[in-house]
């Protein structure tokens, strides 16, 4: 029986995705390529043994257009032997390249893969890929969703007043990841994950020295007088304090049988164990991370109160406190270093960047399980378990 492991995983530090950011001023392909030859470069393989490079990238336009993983493997010295591919499951889409290359090894495709993400978007704004589409979905769609779909802010706000979050709780939820990732940086826990580029060593996203009474004066950040018509039941909870941050960022993961890693000399870092993608309501759009954990946690086989660590995306606090709430989670093992409200979500990385944190993080625990899921656009989610070597 084939199985996948991940022998290495590194990113690089998250940079505010603004003409200001640390990183704004690195090429796209330059910013994956850093990832590429740092997890080639750490592990100590001979790149010629990969089979194939997939990258997630989200907004895939310009310099991030045009199968950029190819573009970027041949930057960061991959022999030209070594073929690359572009997916996209929107933020989810190095999640789904890890998926991808898992698969790949455990059917037999593939001996060696990397799966890796990135998203520059301070230089490549969200959404840029959609200029001029007048109509983004056609007849069909509209037909099915006559009223329209909404932005992802305004599909958080509905998550809150479904579940009946109030402003205090997602800022306080907030404030608590911007405090574990300034602890996990003081303490250095962050390292062993990271490869330093363009002078940024730490992620430059983390506040620290904000209160519950400094957070109270931000403003509602998705008011839409239209959309308070349609949905009188938001209450404008959300502000920029409990969304994720705009963000420059790579992330790559290194994955293989564990015969070949045994063959190498390589010690795993984790199995990947079980995988699940799943749908959900495109209104809600955000809410697919819990039927995707239930389904990923029945293949397993295991109960959350099996999982010791579980990193899940922070688009926006209310996704993060609705999940808990439905599947009974312990937010004490949750995103322990901070998440994408604090570190930054960088889109096409993020799914990269999760499961670098998630399998590092495992490691210096000691937990045997741990569980990643993240929402993504079109209420999609995918989740993941791996477990510990």
């Amino acid at each position: 029986m084939r199985d996948a492991v991940i022998v290495e995983a590194v990113r690089t530090p998250i940079g505010r995705g603004k003409p200001n950011g640390a990183l704004h001023d690195v090429h796209a392909v330059d910013l994956l390529a850093h990832s590429l030859r740092a997890v080639v470069e750490r592990s100590g393989i001979d790149p010629a043994l990969i089979d194939d490079v997939i990258g997630g990238v989200v907004t895939q336009v310009g310099e991030q257009g045009a199968n950029v993983t190819r573009r970027a493997a041949l930057a960061a010295g991959y022999p030209e032997s070594v073929p690359a591919t572009t997916v996209d499951r929107q933020c989810g889409s190095s999640q789904q390249a890890i998926h991808f290359a898992a698969q790949g090894v455990i059917a037999g495709a593939y001996d060696v893969v990397v799966a890796a993400g990135v998203e520059s978007m301070g230089r490549i704004p969200m959404g840029s890929n959609l200029i001029g589409s007048e109509d983004l979905s056609g007849v069909a769609f509209a037909e099915r969703y006559p009223d329209g779909l909404v932005p992802q802010g305004i599909s958080a706000e509905l998550i809150a007043a479904e579940w009946g979050l109030t402003r205090t709780q997602l800022d306080e939820f907030a404030l608590g990841s911007h405090d574990k990732a300034a602890l996990a940086t003081k303490n250095g826990l962050f390292a062993p994950e990271l490869a330093p580029i363009n002078g940024l060593e730490t992620d430059e996203g983390i506040r620290v020295g904000s209160t519950l009474e400094t957070l109270a004066e931000l403003r509602p950040a998705y008011y839409d007088p239209a959309m308070a018509e349609r949905f009188p039941q938001i209450g404008w909870e959300i502000t920029a304090a409990s969304a994720s941050q705009v963000s420059d960022g790579s992330a790559a993961v290194l994955i293989m049988t564990g015969e070949r890693a045994a063959q190498l000399g390589l010690r795993p870092l984790a199995r990947l164990h079980s995988f699940a993608v799943a749908g959900d309501d495109p209104l809600m759009m955000l809410t697919a991370v819990i039927p995707a954990t239930r389904k990923v946690l029945q293949r397993a086989g295991l109960q959350l109160s099996d999982i010791d660590l579980i990193e899940i995306n922070e688009a926006f606090s209310p996704v993060v406190l609705a999940w808990a709430q439905d599947t009974g989670a312990d937010l004490s093992k949750v995103n322990v270093n901070g998440g994408a409200i604090a570190l930054g979500h960088p889109l096409g990385a993020s799914g990269a960047r999760l499961m670098t944190t998630l399998v590092h993080a495992l490691r210096e625990r000691g937990g045997r399980y741990g569980l990643q899921t993240m929402c993504e656009a079109g209420g999609l989610a995918n989740a993941t378990i791996v477990e510990r070597l």
